[in-house]
């Protein structure tokens, strides 16, 4: 067992097998190839002098031993983490990278005009963005700010709540001249509706004006934000946006303003220990300039 010649990198290579079970799961989320990563593991069990996992024809699975070893490889994921944050904090001047993460919708069509804004103040920073509805370990640095819908609860992170995002019910023009544009509830319930597969959020939103729905009454269904609105744009029916996508589309009527919908929450999120550094910083509040002129506070 060669313990004193571990690499950190093979460390890496088997908890990303771990959490995804396989070895081409695994490469995609360290942005490796398959093979690379195979002999990443490979090397691991050697390094260890321990099988870390049963190769079966669906994938790879923990052994006993690597069960085992999961926790410890764990701590050193976050001592190493740890560490980089710590180093980041001290990190001097405007040059280098900043990483932000959003999702896919405020990615798509919020932070492309933002980043421009930032590259143009900022010529130094590079910025890299990742799209994702599902939250980034900002701990773990696979992101340095977040852009969110909600509070994290996550411990050692500032947060700053920018407002909230009206959210709003549109058509395409081609729909309504085929339909029509209902102004009351009893017409409103007639027409056709995008939904969501899995989020009951719309669902819950409806029931509350006193509209007993269910999954059915949407007889188009998709839980990706963006191709929800391309599916609302195409003229499957009535969707569901924040409010600002649907001004800025000339094909796109607002539907019955007046409906009292929720709105979403915007907090802007970063570890605390990179609150020192100064392109993170600068980044967080020129992104916290721009969303404020985007919500209502």
């Amino acid at each position: 067992m060669n313990i004193s010649y571990l690499d950190w990198t093979h460390i890496q290579a088997f908890l990303a097998v771990a959490d995804t079970g396989s070895l081409s799961a695994g490469a995609r989320a360290l942005g490796l190839s398959q093979p690379t990563l195979g002999r990443q593991v490979h090397a691991a069990e050697k390094s260890l002098g321990v099988e870390l996992f049963h190769r079966r024809s669906h994938g790879l699975d923990l052994t006993s031993t690597g069960q085992t070893l999961l926790g410890p490889a764990k701590d050193m994921q976050k001592a190493a983490a740890k560490l980089s944050l710590a180093a980041e904090g001290r990190a001097e001047g405007l040059q280098g990278i900043v990483r932000i993460t959003a999702s896919e919708v405020i990615s798509h069509f919020l932070l492309p005009r933002m980043l421009a804004g930032i590259r143009a103040v900022e010529p130094e920073i590079e910025l890299e963005l990742f799209p994702s509805d599902e939250p980034k370990n900002l701990l773990f640095r696979e992101a340095d700010i977040a852009v969110r819908m909600y509070r994290t609860k996550q411990l050692d992170i500032i947060t700053r709540h920018i407002g909230n995002m009206k959210v709003g019910m549109f058509a395409s023009r081609g729909y309504v001249e085929k339909r029509g544009k209902p102004s009351h509830l009893d017409e409103f319930i007639t027409h056709d509706f995008i939904g969501y597969n899995g989020n009951d959020a719309i669902i819950s939103g409806m029931r509350e004006l006193g509209l007993d729905v269910d999954k059915h009454f949407f007889k188009v269904r998709c839980d990706q934000q963006v191709v929800h609105w391309e599916l609302a744009r195409a003229g499957c029916g009535i969707g569901f946006s924040q409010e600002f996508i649907g001004h800025e589309d000339p094909d796109m009527v607002q539907i019955m303003p007046e409906l009292p919908l929720p709105s979403l929450p915007v907090w802007l999120t970063a570890p605390e220990v990179l609150r020192t550094n100064p392109r993170i910083r600068r980044v967080f509040d020129l992104l916290g300039e721009s969303l404020n002129d985007m919500v209502d506070a």
